[in-house]
């Protein structure tokens, strides 16, 4: 039986994914799920560069504009949605289009990843909230060396996961190893790239951008004391760094800063995870007629 096809658009912040996945959607006939662990936030529109309905030019976007801030959102959620989308999107004779740069979501949504439930022990959990991210990553080197060699040390709720994970008697490492990191579609990737100088440079306009379109009267609507900030929702490059400007302890001049900073470190590490956790067929958008060669490759794709 043939796998179903789906259009991935991946790439870095900032590069132009959300342009390039709704041109291919209007030439190919495709419907688009968006990629992205915050833009389901209906409130986190700004701060998330949240594609807007003008922005979508008619094309069905899924995935966006459907939690409210306060709500959990996980890869699992994303997971199992973002594949029922798939379906619903092939069951109408269209092209599913995934187009983001969340990693972990889009490779779980492709990839036989499979998220087990699972009780948690709130005493341990507890425990653990105690120590810093140095405390946590030197446990897991203990238990899990095999999952604390790919995760980041200063990564702590991951770090906190996997040892939660552990403690609940199945190492992070050990379920990985036991799925086949197969692919349960027929997806080609298509990865869109920048020269790195001219990338960050996009990066540092857009947040100042951000700032001109209301991203201060954004924040300040949402947050309403200094819990705000423990949300999943608040997490995101845009958002986290704002807290030490509600408690008067930054300037806005220096949260700027830290979000430009913060997402080009981001930007960075997305290269380094596509690169090793998928196959890319990489474009370099500066280059001329880009969108001819983009086109012709996802319509040898589709003849396949």
């Amino acid at each position: 039986m043939n796998k179903q096809k789906v259009l991935v658009v991946i790439g870095p912040t900032g590069v132009g994914k959300s342009k390039m996945a709704v041109a291919l959607a209007k030439q190919f006939n495709g419907e688009i799920i968006s990629g992205d662990a915050y833009q389901v936030y209906k409130q986190l529109s700004i701060g998330s560069a949240k594609i807007t309905p003008n922005e979508m030019e008619g094309i069905p976007h899924y995935l966006v504009d459907c939690y409210d801030y306060t709500d959990d959102y996980n890869v699992k959620v994303f997971q199992d949605q973002a594949r029922i989308y798939i379906d619903q999107i092939a069951k109408k004779g269209k092209l599913p289009i995934i187009c983001g740069g969340t990693g972990l979501y889009i490779k779980a949504a492709l990839y036989d990843y499979v998220f087990e439930d699972e009780q948690v022990d709130q005493a341990y959990s507890k425990y653990l909230d105690t120590l810093d991210s140095q405390q946590l990553f030197e446990m897991l080197v203990e238990v899990d060396p095999k999952s604390a060699n790919v995760l980041h040390p200063n990564n702590a709720r991951r770090v906190k996961r996997a040892l939660l994970m552990h403690h609940a008697g199945t190492k992070k490492s050990e379920r990985i190893d036991k799925q086949n990191h197969e692919l349960l579609y027929d997806a080609n990737i298509i990865g869109l790239t920048l020269e790195r100088a001219k990338l960050y440079e996009r990066i540092d306009k857009r947040v100042l951008k951000m700032m001109d379109t209301g991203l201060l009267d954004e924040i300040q609507t949402i947050v309403k004391d200094r819990k705000t900030f423990d949300l999943q929702s608040m997490r995101g490059i845009g958002y986290k760094e704002w807290q030490p400007y509600m408690e008067g302890t930054a300037t806005a001049e220096q949260v700027i800063s830290s979000i430009q900073k913060n997402t080009r470190n981001f930007a960075k590490r997305q290269y380094t995870w596509f690169n090793n956790q998928m196959q890319v067929h990489w474009f370099d958008i500066s280059q001329p007629a880009i969108y001819e060669e983009i086109t012709e490759q996802v319509s040898s794709f589709l003849k396949e």
